[in-house]
């Protein structure tokens, strides 16, 4: 049985003072069986580490080097180094923004593993290319690009996030996300055997919300969600959460 995740990436938002929101998420979570992560910024992660509970906490991006002369830039072990326990890779953000490909994403969760972080790699399609009706084309191949071969269920997690949704309040259709979502698991089960394949979690992410978490959590092969703007605010994060627990029990 495959643990619920509800991971809220708080982006570019946050500081100090938005830790209160942590500790009320905290408060207000710790019995149910999902698991609950908060990424908060760089900044955040060792305060955030002492007034989390039992929330985890993760990075928002690494670089693909152990160490180095990149300034600016922040290594998975020093993630590790300061409390955090995931890191998110890949998000259509850095993809986009940044120009990150696959390839480098692929090598970033390694160097993630390496130091003892688990990886969320984000996937996801463009709506021209939903229009195109190439997602499931583009699903395939940034998975198979993304991640290493040494894959396991307890270091990876993989989050859908169709790159249309993402903060626009535009969300798809169950069965497109059960589509998607169940075409993830049996790429994952050809490619890493129905052991590996099927322990690896399936967030979904995408203006999910306390009015349509419910909904999304009954999909299939959906295991929890990567929540932006909602999970800011404990008034909206907990609800989320709360709809987990109740998919989960």
């Amino acid at each position: 049985m495959r643990t619920k995740l509800a991971a809220g990436n708080w982006k570019m938002n946050g500081t100090m003072a938005a830790l209160d929101a942590l500790e009320a998420i905290a408060e207000t979570s710790v019995n149910g069986p999902a698991e609950v992560l908060i990424c908060p910024p760089a900044t955040l992660i060792h305060a955030a580490r002492s007034r989390s509970g039992t929330v985890a906490i993760g990075g928002q991006d690494c670089h693909a080097a152990a160490s180095g002369a990149h300034t600016g830039d922040l290594s998975a072990a020093m993630l590790k180094d300061v409390g955090a326990d995931y890191v998110i890779l890949g998000h259509s953000e850095r993809r986009t923004d940044h120009e990150e490909t696959s390839a480098l994403v692929q090598a970033k969760c390694r160097t993630a593993w390496a130091a003892g972080l688990k990886a969320i790699v984000c996937i996801g399609e463009t709506l021209s290319e939903r229009d195109a009706d190439k997602t499931l084309d583009i699903i395939g191949d940034q998975l198979a690009s993304s991640i290493p071969d040494d894959a396991t269920g307890d270091k990876l997690v993989v989050a859908y996030e169709p790159v249309w949704a993402i903060g626009t309040g535009k969300v798809p259709t169950t069965g497109q996300i059960g589509e998607v979502h169940d075409f993830i698991r049996r790429g994952l089960e050809d490619r890493f055997g129905t052991g590996i394949g099927g322990s690896v979690r399936l967030l979904y992410g995408g203006s999910v919300k306390a009015t349509n978490a419910a909904e999304i959590f009954a999909v299939s092969n959906v295991d929890g969600a990567l929540v932006g703007g909602a999970s800011l605010k404990a008034a909206d994060f907990v609800p989320i959460i709360a709809a987990l627990n109740t998919s989960a029990g």
